[in-house]
């Protein structure tokens, strides 16, 4: 029975495993993004958030908790002095996996894993644009109801007369066309 192994082993044993996610995750802190299994790159997320929230704190304790995960003085100073800065704002999800295919050697499938703000082209900011209504909106009503009962006999009044001078038009109209 598997309960409660929630761990994918990615058919290693523990030494080995540790030492491959903590390499990966400092390849992902100096290069910003690598090309991985989607099995490993799931993994790495899993083991790379938690070490970039620590980092939005700069304090010696959680420098060496991440130095104890990664094993890296340059990857750990990277990563406090580069990362956490830019991705202190976000709440979390720090990574984006992105799926490729499948590798041409033996079919597995493959990912690309990336820190979300490094990314230039997912992270251009489109203008926003302008709401545009075809009708009047809420404004001009609430401006209506504003105003006195007798400007509104008038509009409506000016409706009315402005119809009847339309209908005059169009039998003119009709006349000329049929001369």
């Amino acid at each position: 029975m598997r309960h409660g192994k929630k761990i994918n082993h990615l058919g290693r044993k523990t030494a080995h495993r540790k030492s491959m996610l903590a390499n990966m995750a400092c390849s992902l802190i100096e290069h910003k993004r690598i090309n991985t299994t989607v099995a490993k790159a799931k993994a790495l997320k899993l083991f790379v958030e938690p070490l970039v929230t620590k980092s939005k704190e700069d304090t010696t304790h959680n420098r060496r908790l991440v130095f104890s995960k990664l094993r890296s003085k340059d990857s750990v100073a990277e990563l406090f002095r580069d990362v956490a800065p830019k991705v202190g704002d976000r709440p979390g999800g720090y990574t984006r996996i992105i799926k490729l295919g499948n590798r041409l050697g033996d079919n597995a499938d493959m990912a690309l894993i990336e820190l979300v703000d490094y990314n230039e082209t997912y992270n251009t900011t489109k203008p926003e644009k302008k709401k545009t209504t075809r009708r009047a909106g809420k404004k001009k009503a609430a401006e209506d109801t504003a105003e006195t009962a007798e400007p509104k006999a008038a509009k409506k009044a000016a409706p009315k007369a402005e119809a009847k001078t339309e209908d005059k038009k169009s039998e003119n109209n009709e006349d000329k066309k049929e001369d």
